[in-house]
Parts: C-alpha cells; sequence; structure tokens
C-alpha cells in the first residue's frame, strides 16, 4: 500500500512539474514575437535591413523600366513597312521619333542610315542597341552584390554573436542559457536574416536578368525584321 501510494504521489509530482513546464514554454513562446526576434539581432541588422530595401528598391524599379523598354504594338514594324515600300522615309522617322516604343529609337537609328551600306545601317543599329541593352542593366551590378553582401553581413553577426557569448561566460563566470542565450540569438538571427535578403536579392537579380534576354531577343528579331524589310525594295 505504501509503496503504491508513493508511485500516485510520484506521478502527481510528475504531472504539475510537466504542466509547469509547458506552461512556461508556451508563454515564452507567445512573448517571442517576429519584430522581438529580429531585435535580437543587434547592430548588424540594421546594414541586412538597408540592403533589403535596397533590393527591393532598385527590383521595382528595374522591373518598370524593362517592362516598359520591351513593349513594342504589333502594327509598329508594318506601318514602318508600308512607308518604306512608299518612299516616305522621312514619314517613317518622325514615325518613330513619336512612338512610345523605346525599340523604335534603334530603328529610327537604321533609317537615318538608309543610303549607306547595309553594313553600315547594321552598325547603327547594333550601336543603339547596347546603349538600350546598357539602360536596362543599369544597377543590376549593385543587386548582385546585395545578394552575396547580406550573408556576409549574416556571417559578421555570428562572429559578433559569439564574442558576446564569450564575453558574457567570462564576466559571469560561469556556462548556463541565461548567460550565453543573447549571443546564440544574435548568432542565429542574423545568419539567417542574411542568408533570406541574399535569397531573395538573387531571386530578384535572375527575374531581371531573364527579363533583359527576353527584350533583348524581341529586339534582334524585330532588327532582323526591319532589315529584311530594307533589303526587299532594293530587289524589286
Amino acid at each position: 500500500m505504501t509503496t503504491l501510494l508513493s508511485i500516485l504521489l510520484q506521478t502527481v509530482i510528475d504531472s504539475d512539474t510537466t504542466a509547469t513546464t509547458i506552461t512556461t514554454v508556451t508563454k515564452a513562446g507567445e512573448d517571442l514575437n517576429l519584430l522581438g526576434l529580429l531585435e535580437k539581432g543587434g547592430w548588424v541588422m540594421i546594414p541586412i535591413f538597408v540592403l533589403f530595401f535596397i533590393a527591393l528598391f532598385l527590383f521595382v524599379e528595374r522591373y518598370l523600366y524593362i517592362s516598359k523598354t520591351s513593349k513594342l504594338d504589333n502594327t509598329f514594324l508594318f506601318s514602318i513597312k508600308e512607308m518604306l515600300y512608299s518612299g516616305n522615309i522621312q514619314g517613317a522617322v518622325n514615325y518613330c521619333k513619336t512612338s512610345p516604343f523605346p525599340i523604335a529609337r534603334l530603328l529610327e537609328k537604321g533609317l537615318t542610315r538608309i543610303g549607306s551600306p547595309m553594313r553600315d545601317i547594321e552598325n547603327a543599329i547594333e550601336n543603339t542597341a547596347r546603349v538600350e541593352i546598357y539602360n536596362m542593366e543599369k544597377n543590376l551590378g549593385i543587386l548582385s552584390a546585395i545578394a552575396k553582401i547580406a550573408p556576409m553581413f549574416g556571417f559578421l553577426g555570428t562572429v559578433s554573436g559569439m564574442i558576446r557569448t564569450f564575453h558574457n561566460i567570462a564576466m559571469a563566470n560561469k556556462i548556463d542559457i541565461s548567460t550565453i542565450a543573447s549571443g546564440i540569438y544574435e548568432k542565429m538571427v542574423t545568419s539567417a536574416t542574411g542568408l533570406m535578403v541574399g535569397i531573395i536579392a538573387y531571386f530578384f537579380y535572375t527575374i531581371l536578368t531573364t527579363m533583359i534576354d527576353r527584350t533583348v531577343n524581341k529586339m534582334e528579331v524585330t532588327a532582323i525584321d526591319f532589315l529584311d524589310i530594307l533589303h526587299k525594295p532594293a530587289t524589286k
């Protein structure tokens, strides 16, 4: 009987202890929100967030610019073709100047070279295309750099966190959770945030480079069709 009472008493005590532990963990989990977790990353979180907002701004700005550059009305090249076949070269030039499509600048440069050797016309179009491509790729190098630098700041936070951990151990002259928690938090939070910002920046960079490749392909197709139009009147 005594043994049975002891077992029951021990079971009650263990249950109370478990309940208390679960309640403590639940309260700690409730107190640990996202903002509080990010604050534990320390000062290294500031440059990481600055890099994130720069990457976000560059992505939106470049996305809008490239989207605008890639636009082209399906009837645009047909209108140029009709003007050239009718001998209205100046009208075609003026049409390109008033066109809202950036690709029109390539054709305008080619139209102004009509009468020159075909190779000169091709060079003029290619040089203008290089300028347009450069304008599209503007600041993409910064976005690529952010994708590489952000994880480095995360690693810097890891080093800073470990320094804080050892400093706290040296000051307290003991090792326990309360002594090393702040340094471990800084280490893990900065590493994770730096990697996330780097991944996001690289994702932005990949999207923009893909858009540029598609736009360049569209420019090449348009330029080839334009040069074919120039060849055909000459064969008549």
